[in-house]
């Protein structure tokens, strides 16, 4: 794991070196926590997203990767390293930023949520390692963006004042 310069953002490798990589973010009306920004981007999962968490176990499964059944919406106040936020294993954790990974024989997977002031950054490196890592990235990859898209943008209606 490394931090890009000038940010608290992690990533798996240098940006060059690494198979899939997106960063996105978003100002908010005012600052959290990774955590907090966790919990409250998951509290509410898609029904869209469960979907497509059932479609792809069924097939990855079939080429001998584990299920990992999507996000649960379980409100989460405190996590060390080591612990799981659903399928994610924690592996770093401070004010500014949460590493979140999954790892398996055929990619490796990073998400780190970033806090500086009011911005949340959610940023997703990714290393593959065999050619059905690479089939799974195609489709992956592509929703993978407009999935973090609508997370930030839903995140940023919860935190704004209702009228």
């Amino acid at each position: 794991m490394i931090t890009l310069p000038n940010t608290h953002i992690r990533v798996l490798a240098p940006v060059p070196a690494l198979d899939y990589y997106d960063s996105q973010s978003i100002n908010l009306p005012h600052p959290v926590r990774p955590l907090e920004a966790w919990a409250l981007a998951m509290a509410d999962p898609q029904p869209l997203m469960q979907l497509a968490f059932r479609i792809r176990d069924a097939i990855s499964s079939c080429f001998g990767v584990k299920k990992i059944g999507g996000f649960s919406g379980k409100t989460v106040t405190n996590v060390e390293p080591g612990d799981h936020l659903d399928f994610f294993l924690v592996e770093y954790i401070d004010q500014t930023a949460l590493v979140l990974t999954e790892r398996d024989r055929h990619l490796d997977v990073m998400t780190c949520i970033s806090c500086d002031g009011p911005t949340v950054s959610i940023t997703s490196s990714v290393r593959i390692h065999n050619w059905f890592g690479r089939a799974y990235m195609i489709p992956v990859g592509i929703a993978h963006k407009w999935i973090v898209h609508g997370t930030l943008k839903r995140l940023a209606s919860k935190l704004s004042p209702k009228t």
